[in-house]
């Protein structure tokens, strides 16, 4: 009997696995690059927010956001890449969607549900990790779907 990883994704599966990849990616392509392209603005917000040594996380935040999407995407290093965007997700989250400090109820409910929907969005970061680019990835394509 093979092992779990060894074994032969079907077609469809690795489709399945190329349009997950390509539609979890894109979300930190595209906040990533607004983030470097406003970086001003990205870090006066941290600044207000209260994170410490804001400029310094700004341009490292940014960047991991970024490139760590390209690799999803692309499907390079796809293990290293969701690792890389797990840790900002986890970041992130913890310094965006502090929902126990409000006492508005609206306000409360939305962070809430923000700081629930990245919990999702780390839970497919961790399957990503799991079972690599798949075939349809650069990683695959060189021979390193494992």
């Amino acid at each position: 009997m093979k092992a779990a990883s060894a074994q032969k994704l079907a077609l469809w599966q690795e489709i399945g696995l190329l349009v997950g990849r390509v539609l979890m990616g894109w979300i930190f392509v595209e906040s990533g690059w607004r983030k470097i392209t406003g970086m001003d603005a990205f870090i006066a917000s941290l600044v207000n927010r209260r994170v410490p040594y804001a400029t310094m996380m700004g341009w490292i935040g940014a960047p991991v956001e970024l490139f760590g999407g390209l690799a999803l995407v692309l499907g390079v290093a796809t293990r290293y890449g969701a690792l890389l965007v797990i840790a900002f997700t986890i970041v992130a989250t913890l310094i965006g969607h502090r929902y126990w400090d409000l006492t508005d109820a609206a306000a409360r409910r939305m962070q809430q549900s923000h700081f629930a929907k990245n919990l999702t969005i780390i839970g497919g970061l961790v399957l990503l990790f799991v079972t690599a680019g798949g075939r349809f990835s650069i990683d695959g394509l060189r021979g390193r779907r494992k």
